[in-house]
């Protein structure tokens, strides 16, 4: 048995804190309000993030930054990019100096641009930090439905430590060296998730999704590479596997945002009726700017952005999308 604590009460740290507690572990999830922490203590049931999965009495709950990571040998790290560095400062001076840390937060820091578990390893101080991607709804594990990921790690024993640690029935953990490439294919493949919800919104069918998966996949391998990763990860779980979940499952939040921007409603409107978060509203704009750093080509991206933050109407973007100069297609 391991003592683990999952900082974030979202669906994500909610469904791996269920996944570890069968495993044998002692689990604590921290959230940051006191009153919904207790909400959950008493009904048993996340109703914002995770709605009709009960909760043993046995995985614990706090609002108590010292109580949540005390004597923690593992903390996994499952909150929303917009918040990840505030939290984590909040936690800076309180873990176990020999904990493990492991993210499982899908996104990139709005202020620096940096990975997340850059900014984990910064901020805490911990290093190597191993992050945690693949294609796995938080509602389908949470339910003991199969899934498989991988954990990847500078650090090659660590990662088998935690791919120990993670591994059941349900849950398969692959392992890799590339950091970058499993971190960044985790983040990017949200904004073609909504490219693939505007196409479906507007009311095109498989052939649009089909090739908005495929050449999204193109445009996330040309920029990962160029910032650190193997090319070979993004055909792998937290490339190609997460993408195509993301663009074609109906518990997708980045598919429903693009879904309902190609159904006329304003972005406005979309964030502010939803309890989650969809990444790829906010990594769309760094990974767009970070393609400018780069030189590298990034039509999806370019488009996705214009249509989030430049008032570009979602038919006027897939039309720049289909007349673009004609090129082979490995360029």
């Amino acid at each position: 048995m391991h003592r683990i604590a999952i900082l974030g009460d979202g669906g994500w740290g909610t469904a791996l804190g269920l996944l570890l507690l069968k495993q044998g572990h002692a689990v604590s999830l921290w959230g940051p309000f006191p009153d919904y922490i207790e909400r959950l203590q008493q009904e048993r049931e996340n109703t914002l993030y995770l709605p009709g999965v009960p909760l043993p009495e046995a995985l614990n709950w706090t609002a108590d930054r010292d109580e949540a990571v005390a004597g923690a040998e593992i903390i996994i790290l499952a909150v929303p990019s917009k918040y990840y560095r505030s939290v984590l400062e909040s936690f800076a001076s309180r873990l176990p100096a020999d904990c493990m840390l492991l993210s499982v937060s899908k996104g990139l820091d709005t202020a620096t641009r940096r990975r997340l578990t850059e900014v984990a390893g910064e901020v805490l101080g911990h290093k190597p930090v191993a992050v945690l991607s693949g294609p796995s709804h938080a509602e389908e594990v949470a339910r003991g439905m199969p899934a498989a990921v991988v954990i990847a790690c500078a650090d090659h024993t660590r990662a088998h430590a935690l791919q120990k640690i993670m591994t059941s029935l349900q849950f398969r953990v692959y392992t890799s060296e590339d950091v970058v490439g499993v971190e960044l294919g985790g983040a990017l493949k949200n904004i073609m998730a909504i490219a693939t919800g505007v196409s479906d919104g507007l009311g095109f069918g498989d052939n649009a999704r089909a090739a908005l998966i495929t050449r999204g996949l193109a445009e996330m391998t040309r920029l990962g590479v160029a910032l650190g990763a193997r090319p070979e990860t993004f055909a792998g779980l937290s490339g190609l596997g997460d993408l195509i979940v993301t663009c074609t499952s109906r518990l997708s939040r980045n598919h429903l945002v693009g879904e309902r921007l190609g159904r006329g409603e304003t972005l406005d409107q979309i964030v502010g009726s939803m309890s989650q978060v969809a990444e790829g509203v906010t990594t769309c704009a760094i990974a767009h700017a970070l393609a400018r750093e780069q030189g590298i080509r990034v039509p999806i991206t370019d488009e996705v952005y214009a249509v989030l933050h430049k008032n570009r109407s979602p038919a006027q973007a897939m039309q720049a999308l289909m007349t673009r100069d004609a090129r082979p297609e490995r360029d």
